[in-house]
Formats: structure tokens, C-alpha cells, sequence
């Protein structure tokens, strides 16, 4: 479904999330005091403005209340971030997504209203470390603090085994949600199915399960 997105802060983030959105058929109103940045994203953006977004008048002008989504992205100007995110919100903006630099600067952006508060640089740093802490991990996904999302490469330890032969779901608390065989991506998996040496198994579980089950078993 086409969503209208007001992007404000054209940085590497801010445009990033700018042109990808453009990409996947979105209406996005991009937004940044620096011509230069503006003036970049004219092709990768249904408008592009250069505009003061602490401004209340500004936004107002712009329309952007008319919008479904704001991505705040101003994330090293702690001031602006904050009165930015505030400002969207008392206009009845729907959904606030805001960069933050910290956790100090996520606590006040959730106090004054964020919806969501992202920390780039942290949580590529997290899914880093998992990546170099197994070979096995092809991705990392964290749905809370507890619970994750990981997708491993199946070993002989694993291979020509059926699910219900794993039957991880009662040995470790996990459940596979899909398989990936090249191609090819089984969403349903059956209890019948067996897996072969490099298959990518799509896993949902407790954290603590989800390394227990990859030390003994993938």
C-alpha cells in the first residue's frame, strides 16, 4: 500500500531511507535546510524542500500533517531532533519515527512522543557482533530484548534430519518458521521436511535458546 512519508534531515540516514522508499513506490516529501542535499534527492523524491522543520509555520505550510509518516532524521542535533519530534506530534502526525545519536537522546525522544526511536549506528553494531560471533548466522533480527529472529546455515549436524527428527521446538524452545534451499523458500515447513547441508533455516525463539540450539545442534 503507497504511503505518503515526510523524510526531514537529508544525512546519509535521512537520504537512505529517502531513496529507498522512493524506490519501493512511496510519495515522500524530503526535507533539509541544505540546498545542496535537497537539490540531490529532486530525482528520488516526489518533492524535496529546503525548509526549517523546527519551524511550526514551516511544517504547516508544507502540509505535512496531511502525511501518514514522519522519519525524523536530524539525529546529531540533539535540540532539533527533540523540538522537531514534539512539534509533528502536537500537529497530529500519526506515526513519528526519530534517529537518535544515544540512549540519553532515545529516552527524551520517547518521553516527548516518538512512536519509534532508531540508533543506526548501535543496532548495526549489534548485528555485527552476532555475525562475527558465529560463522553459522547469515542474519539477525531482534524482536525485543529476549526474543530474536535468526537465520542459520545448516551443517552435517543437521543434515538429512527431518523437523520432527530435530523436534527443536521441545529440546530448545525454538520454532523454524521457513527453509531457504538457493531459490527456493518454504514458509510452511512440515514435520516430513528434511534439511540438506546449506540450508538457511529461519528460526524464532528466546535468545538464550536460539545460541543453545546453534552450539549443539546447527
Amino acid at each position: 500500500m503507497k504511503k505518503q512519508v515526510v523524510v526531514i534531515g537529508l544525512g546519509r540516514f535521512g537520504t537512505s531511507v529517502c531513496k529507498e522508499l522512493h524506490n519501493l513506490g512511496h510519495e515522500v516529501l524530503a526535507i533539509d535546510q541544505n540546498f545542496e542535499r535537497v537539490n540531490g534527492l529532486t530525482d528520488y523524491s516526489s518533492h524535496a524542500v529546503v525548509a526549517d522543520a523546527t519551524d511550526e509555520k514551516s511544517l504547516k505550510s508544507l502540509g505535512v500533517r496531511n502525511f501518514d509518516h514522519a522519519i525524523v532524521a536530524i539525529g546529531d542535533n540533539l535540540q532539533s531532533s527533540v523540538l522537531c519530534t514534539l512539534m509533528l506530534k502536537e500537529i497530529g502526525m500519526k506515526k513519528v519515527w526519530v534517529k537518535a545519536r544515544d540512549l540519553q537522546h532515545q529516552t527524551i525522544l520517547e518521553r516527548v512522543g516518538a512512536d519509534r526511536v532508531i540508533q543506526p549506528e548501535n543496532e548495526m553494531g549489534i548485528r555485527v557482533a552476532h555475525h562475527m560471533d558465529s560463522e553459522k548466522l547469515i542474519d539477525y533480527i531482534d524482536l525485543s530484548k529476549d526474543y530474536s529472529i535468526v537465520e542459520l546455515v545448516a551443517t552435517e549436524k543437521t543434515a538429512n534430519k527431518s523437523l520432527s527428527q530435530l523436534n527443536i521446538n521441545a529440546k530448545y524452545g525454538c520454532t523454524i518458521l521457513a527453509i531457504k534451499r538457493g531459490e527456493d523458500v518454504n514458509i510452511v515447513p512440515l514435520p516430513s521436511d528434511v534439511i540438506r547441508i546449506g540450508d538457511i533455516l529461519i528460526i524464532i525463539g528466546h535468545r538464550e535458546d536460539l545460541k543453545r540450539f546453534e552450539d549443539k545442534r546447527v
